[in-house]
């Protein structure tokens, strides 16, 4: 086996996997939140037209509801967190360690206070002796996720009641959109790999439908189907390392086959109980499925083309659900990842690089985007990207707080284009914007929240996860290090530079739609409440989400209300590996805000000076130097068409890897079909013609037609004869009979 699987059937042990089946009924009844909206995808697809509002009324009262439920299952979480001193379940292990030599699973230790997580499961179905189960599994973050979710969905649907009014699918709309919200949530509570896969296939099969909703456009109809083949391509490792994982407990439990249980796959990761062979093969395949969901380098291409889709969709795809269903796969199996890949103690890995790379990738495309928002789709990418190098470097709680922040202001300026371009009709920035803050005063102020809190100025939500996650890094050693899992250095100069870049494009992006003269056509106008509001209330909630999770030594706030957020989120069980926090840094977030403020000053320098003025000069509104970096220098020309080409990868895979595999394999299927198909049926017919003419001439003409011709012959001949005997004389008749009884009665006497 190589040592893939160690079987081991002596020194069996219990290992404490803290969950428990008792708990609040909140906590134990978490599956009604996916429920909900489940049901309102039924309820629209079969009544939504019959419904007043077209079924987004029954949408949004789901919604609404499960918000409401999410809401108090995290307050039941809080209590529970602090409060539980009940039992939690242990499982039965056979103790072996990486070599095969027994090990002991009792000295197996958990940091901190033990947080139980309360599970909830059922029998699914049963197959080979082996019962597969689902149900639900309730932590820390399953409830950050859950209200993130909710009120996220919540608002995108308020919103797109609007956006998308008078819309021909209408109601169909609204119906996947809550089967998304629905997916989403079954994935977050999801109890086992298996339904997690099953949810995580649900969430791409509604992305599909959704980028592709006006698919009468070629465009749309192809974005879609990439988003859809993209993932699928990542989805392969997801399935591979999900079996792995299944047989390698299986091998470490004498009394099961095998086991798609989240919590004991990570408890005997965890515990070093699974050869770290079989973890590296399982996380890296996993990591395949994360580049395809999440948008990583180099499987990130079908996320900036699913803004083909409405609006609220593309919101919805990056603030709260397909997206970040990668980054929460690795939070949820972070025992097997922080194992397999060996985050503590090291200086690099796969997730911690592929994370890093993936920041600066993004941001580098994002300055070259004309469209408002394909600029947004490409920062989604690259704050992914932090994301996941966050939980490359063991920062977990910095990578989920920073996805709980993202949420907010990344669908505000999701739905703050989506405004903008609701009143100009376009979404492109440099030919149909310029100067609407003046006519959406709104929009603009919401937007302007939202570019700041993702710039990462304090005292903005982006500022406090963004910059925990370069403490994470342990990476920084001046006036006070960080601490950390290791000292990732490179990591936190790729997150430097990225922070810079990040600053820079939203301010390019911010003057090309907000500010010079109006370049678009009509008279654009500010719009209405059931679009305004929600950005209001994102914009807010980028305000003030990132004092849920202050460090440690903010002298201006008690101590009871520092790290909140990783006190009540970040898991501290036997399901959890034992990570390493890094300490605060004043010197780091003075040195990255000052970052952020470079980037900040050069584009505004640029923008708001120099090609304010050349506008002036030219009495037009110029988005652009005439005579900038690009005409001047051929280095920053060659730059500018590596981005504009967004790095060849799309040649690469529809030009050469598509267009080479669909060429050869075309000729092959062609001389198939000539060579073999139509020289068998050609061959085929021949004979058939040749049997045809054997079958006339010698059977037909010969023995068929000269049988009955000498059947008639004969009849003929025979007529003839018998013709003679009617004479018409009654003696000759009577004279026949006659004899004819005379030779009868002869026999008759002869034989009886």
């Amino acid at each position: 086996m190589g040592g893939l699987f160690v079987l081991a059937a002596s020194a069996a042990g219990s290992l404490p996997l803290g969950v428990t089946e008792s708990g609040n009924w909140f906590l134990r009844n978490a599956w009604l939140i996916p429920l909900l909206p489940a049901l309102s995808f039924v309820g629209i697809l079969f009544f939504g037209k019959r419904l007043p509002r077209g079924g987004s009324e029954l949408g949004i009262a789901a919604l609404g509801i499960a918000l409401l439920l999410s809401v108090c299952t995290g307050l039941a979480w809080m209590s529970h967190r602090d409060d539980y001193h009940g039992q939690e379940t242990h499982l039965s292990v056979v103790a072996v360690d990486h070599d095969g030599r027994a090990a002991d699973p009792g000295g197996h230790q958990v940091h901190g206070e033990p947080s139980v997580a309360v599970t909830n499961t059922v029998t699914w179905f049963q197959a080979g002796g082996v019962e597969f189960t689902a149900g639900t599994l309730v932590d820390g973050p399953a409830v950050m996720m859950l209200f993130m979710v909710t009120l996220v969905s919540l608002l995108i649907h308020v919103y797109s009641t609007d956006y998308v009014a008078g819309d021909r699918r209408y109601t169909h709309f609204f119906a996947f959109m809550s089967l998304f919200s629905a997916s989403m949530l079954l994935l977050v509570v999801s109890e086992n790999t298996l339904q997690l896969l099953v949810a995580w296939e649900l969430v791409g099969v509604c992305s599909f439908v959704l980028i592709g909703h006006w698919w009468e456009e070629r465009d749309n109809s192809d974005a879609a189907l990439k988003a859809f083949l993209t993932n699928r391509v990542g989805d392969m490792g997801l399935i591979v390392g999900v079996t792995v994982l299944f047989f390698a407990v299986g091998a470490a439990r004498p009394d099961t086959f095998g086991s798609f249980s989240i919590v004991e796959t990570n408890a005997l990761a965890s515990s070093g109980m699974l050869p770290h062979t079989t973890l590296l093969i399982a996380a890296c395949c996993l990591m395949a499925a994360v580049m395809s969901k999440s948008g990583q380098f180099f499987l990130h291409t079908w996320l900036p083309d699913a803004m083909a889709g409405p609006t609220p969709v593309s919101a919805l795809i990056h603030a709260a659900t397909m997206v970040v269903a990668g980054v929460f796969m690795i939070a949820r199996l972070y025992g097997v990842f922080f194992e397999g890949l060996s985050i503590a103690g090291t200086s690099i890995n796969l997730m911690a690089l592929v994370g890093g790379f993936t920041t600066l990738v993004g941001a580098c495309l994002a300055f070259v985007q004309r469209d408002i928002k394909k600029v947004l789709a490409y920062s989604t990418i690259s704050q992914l990207g932090y994301m996941v190098m966050a939980l490359g470097v063991g920062a977990w709680t910095a990578a989920m707080f920073h996805l709980f922040t993202h949420a907010f202001f990344k669908a505000c300026l999701f739905l703050g284009s989506g405004s903008v371009s609701h009143a100009v009709h376009s979404f492109d920035m440099k030919s149909d914007m310029g100067g609407l803050r003046r006519v959406m005063p709104h929009t603009y102020r919401t937007f302007m929240i939202g570019s700041i809190a993702l710039a990462g100025l304090p005292p903005l939500a982006g500022f406090w996860s963004k910059d925990e996650i370069l403490a994470g890094t342990g990476g920084w050693g001046l006036l006070g290090g960080t601490g950390g899992n290791g000292a990732y250095t490179l990591m936190l100069v790729m997150g430097m530079v990225t922070a810079a870049l990040t600053a820079a494009y939203m301010t390019r992006c911010v003057y090309l739609t907000f500010f010079g003269e109006y370049r678009g056509h009509g008279q654009p106008h500010e719009s209405g409440p059931r679009i305004t509001v929600p950005l209001w209330i994102l914009a807010g909630l980028a305000l003030v989400a990132g004092f849920a999770n202050l460090p440690k030594g903010f002298q201006l706030v008690p101590e009871s209300l520092q790290e909140r957020f990783g006190h009540y989120v970040e898991p501290v069980a036997g399901y959890f590996p034992q990570v390493t926090h890094a300490t605060p840094s004043w010197s780091l977030a003075m040195v990255s805000t000052l970052v952020v403020l470079a980037g900040i000053g050069v584009a505004a320098h640029y923008y708001f000076v120099r090609v304010a003025r050349a506008s002036k000069a030219a009495g037009q509104s110029l988005t652009e130097l005439p005579n900038g970096p690009t005409t001047r220098l051929a280095v920053a020309r060659l730059g500018h068409t590596l981005l504009a080409n967004k790095y060849y990868l799309d040649h690469l895979y529809t030009g050469i890897v598509a267009g080479g595999t669909k060429g050869p394999v075309a000729r092959f299927a062609y001389r198939t079909n000539q060579e073999v198909l139509d020289r068998a049926v050609d061959g085929v017919g021949r004979t058939a013609v040749a049997a045809g003419r054997v079958v006339y001439h010698q059977i037909d003409q010969k023995v068929v037609d000269g049988f009955i011709n000498g059947s008639g012959q004969v009849s003929i001949d025979s007529g003839e004869k018998l013709r003679r005997i009617q004479s018409g004389k009654v003696q000759n008749y009577a004279a026949i009979l006659f004899a004819a009884a005379t030779v009868l009665a002869g026999l008759l006497i002869v034989f009886v």
